[in-house]
């Protein structure tokens, strides 16, 4: 990927009217042939984020740039950004290929060049032979790659895709996943994702983007999100997590109602009020009701899953979540030492 952005949020904000909903001071880079996905609660201004690159609402302050060039004031035709949309939006009355070729319509393409041009994208989007159909003929997916291929047809600065599996069933979804990957990185282009679906969101980003209240949070890669997330409200949103409140008993110990948890050493004083986390899938069941960091639990809630097990424990005066592919009865369960981390309390 090239180090020059594609495309470029300096100090972006919006507010809707009343000030208190929109987003506020967003700087985020995407560069060629990234792709980032944009998670966070309903509310929080994926969409609006979305909407301020393409130029359907207006910037209340900060800057907007597409390939170096400021577009913060410039309409949304002359920003040339590639949108799908949830819903798709095709024209019910018009062939799979007059949808595709619509934009390089409005640009005044010739009718000979735009039918080569969308057939040729059909191909790449594994719709070829499909161009002479109605949209009515067509499955939720590939509906989708019709949507896909006709935001991508005439070559724009960047792709900005809202909620765009939403409306497919789970094995679709699953499926379109590797496809808009595919699809995205053939052609080099900048991208952003909105979703709701953390899987998807791991599954396809190269970086994850964290909305909260129209603020970004955390910007990382997917891995590095879910192991090292930068508080207590990335932790329990990405993933499943155990949030452990207590206090420092010692350089390598905290005392929790669980117990007493011991720790990766660390600086922090005596007396100090702390937060851990610890993902489910790193507790292990325990054979003996003795060593370190081994507690007796009761199990609360087991839901099978087939290859997994999620199951919710009762330990001293907590509760742990643990993730297992154990299929014995659980008595004890081991916390590794290693699997402790502490997250900022602010």
């Amino acid at each position: 990927m090239s180090d020059t952005p594609s495309v470029r949020m300096e100090n972006a904000s919006f507010s809707y009217p009343g000030g208190k909903a929109g987003v506020f001071d967003i700087t985020l880079d995407i560069a060629p042939g990234e792709l980032i996905v944009c998670i966070g609660p309903s509310g929080c201004g994926k969409t609006t984020l979305l909407k301020l690159i393409a130029g359907f609402l207006p910037c209340t302050a900060g800057r907007v740039r597409l390939g170096g060039e400021d577009v913060t004031g410039a309409s949304v035709r002359a920003r040339q950004c590639g949108i799908v949309f949830q819903s798709y939006a095709l024209f019910p009355h018009m062939s799979v290929w007059e949808n595709v070729a619509y934009p390089l319509r409005v640009r005044d393409i010739a009718l000979v060049e735009r039918r080569r041009r969308a057939e040729a994208m059909l191909d790449m989007v594994g719709l070829g032979g499909y161009g002479e159909r109605l949209p009515a003929a067509l499955s939720g997916g590939q509906q989708q790659r019709v949507a896909l291929a006709r935001a991508l047809v005439f070559k724009p600065r960047a792709l900005l895709l809202d909620e765009p599996l939403s409306a497919l069933d789970a094995a679709t979804r699953i499926t379109m996943r590797d496809e808009v990957r595919r699809i995205q990185k053939q052609q080099n282009i900048a991208s952003l994702l909105i979703t709701h679906d953390q899987d998807e969101a791991l599954s396809l980003a190269d970086r994850i983007a964290v909305l909260r209240d129209g603020r970004l949070v955390q910007v990382a890669p997917p891995q590095e999100l879910y192991d090292r997330p930068a508080d207590a409200f990335v932790a329990s949103f990405v993933g499943r997590a155990n949030l452990i409140d207590g206090t420092v008993a010692a350089p390598d110990a905290v005392d929790t109602p669980l117990g007493r948890i011991a720790t990766p050493a660390h600086s922090l004083p005596v007396g100090a009020a702390v937060r851990l986390l610890v993902r489910p899938e790193k507790i292990q069941p325990a054979a003996a009701p003795d060593g370190e960091n081994v507690f007796a639990a009761t199990v609360l809630h087991d839901r099978f899953f087939g290859a997994s097990r999620e199951i919710e424990l009762a330990v001293g005066q907590g509760m742990l979540k643990i993730d297992t592919t154990t299929r014995e009865v659980i008595a004890h369960v081991h916390v590794p030492r290693q699997a402790v981390q502490f997250l900022p309390t602010h």
